[in-house]
């Protein structure tokens, strides 16, 4: 019996200690790992906070719904898969790619529709639109565009906010991201973000 208790008695002190160590000592290990400098805005989600209210992260792009279409403030991401329409909104909750070919029949007509329509809401030549205008990321959720594309829904917000072309596409200058190995790219979440907080 003494050896049935010596038994019992082990394996609960290997108990104790593994939830000590396990379950508390490598949490708050790692938790105080992520609140290394250059580290927490990562670990939190790259959030983008104005006036204290958390509006979205810069890793997530979320297509905007302007409440007037006809006088529409934001620039755009790229399409998304997951949407309804052929520009949008997706659902950010879904990420995914459309997994169809170049030649696929669908997918054509559907950039054909996509550049018909961002030509159309930008007052532009169809053939001015860049090509990541009219195809979806693999993920659905890039918050990227390329300069180009953010060039050309410069004159629009611009009209629209009443901000200077020039200061808008300074705001463009200001969000660009990569360059060195990869290709420039603007983030849309935190230009938007800009353009609000520069027209208010």
């Amino acid at each position: 019996m003494s050896a049935l208790l010596r038994q019992c008695a082990a394996g609960l002190r290997l108990l104790l200690v593994a939830t000590v160590l396990l379950g508390i000592g490598y949490p708050m290990a790692i938790w105080g790992v992520s609140r290394l400098p250059g580290l927490v805005a990562h670990a939190e989600g790259s959030q983008i906070v104005v006036d204290g209210r958390v509006v979205g992260s810069s890793l997530i792009g979320i297509d905007p719904v302007p409440e007037d279409p006809a006088r529409d403030p934001y620039f755009h991401t790229r399409p998304s898969a997951s949407a309804e329409g052929s520009l949008g909104p997706g659902d950010p909750a879904t990420s995914g790619g459309s997994n169809l070919g170049g030649f696929n029949g669908d997918l054509l007509a559907a950039v054909q529709e996509r550049r018909t329509a961002i030509a159309a809401r930008e007052g532009a030549d169809p053939e001015a639109v860049p090509a990541d205008a009219v195809t979806a990321s693999a993920s659905g959720v890039d918050p990227h565009i390329s300069p180009a594309y953010a060039a050309l829904q410069a004159s629009r917000v611009a009209r629209v906010t009443g901000l200077p072309l020039a200061e808008v596409h300074r705001l463009i200058a200001d969000c660009e991201e990569g360059g060195l190995v990869s290709p420039s790219a603007v983030n849309v979440t935190t230009l938007n973000v800009a353009v609000h907080r520069a027209a208010r």
